[in-house]
């Protein structure tokens, strides 16, 4: 044998054996508890909120550059999305440290949403807003759903 042959033979040797004693390092899985059910609950709401305030910002973006080419229709929306995207930072924030306003700044944060999208769904052509309006009602569902799973984890 020549020492390629040894030198990859110990190398392929290596690999499977750290292989092995990785997956049996692997902690079992546990059960799902009623608990974990309820943070699962915050983690999807803190996303959809964090992902909500990037498009809303996008979009006020969008609709001040609009606003600036003379469409002043956009106004109202240009401020709702800066306004929407704010509340959605600060319950994303909230939310995913578990704070303890995070069903009051939920219940905001819905109803927020609620307003911008409907106002981003106007503009049906407008591709930017569209997004932003089907990330509002993503996030005011999520928002809705976690307000019902608050008190169940503290």
């Amino acid at each position: 044998m020549n020492r390629r042959e040894v030198f990859g033979t110990l190398g392929a040797t290596a690999v499977a054996l750290g292989a092995s004693s990785l997956a049996q390092a692997q902690p079992a899985k546990k059960p799902e508890k009623a608990d974990d059910h309820h943070e699962r609950h915050f983690e999807i709401c803190a996303k959809a909120c964090a992902d909500c305030q990037l498009e809303c910002h996008g979009c006020g973006h969008h609709c001040e550059d609009l606003v600036a080419a003379g469409k002043k229709e956009h106004v109202r929306t240009m401020k709702l999305c800066a306004d929407c995207g704010d509340i959605c930072a600060v319950a994303a924030n909230i939310v995913a440290r578990h704070g303890a306003l995070s069903a009051t700044v939920c219940e905001a944060c819905a109803k927020a949403c609620d307003e911008c999208g409907k106002a981003c769904a106007a503009f049906a052509d407008d591709k930017h807003m569209t997004k932003c309006a089907e990330e509002c009602k993503k996030c005011a569902a999520a928002c809705r759903e976690m307000v019902k799973h608050a008190g169940m984890s503290h």
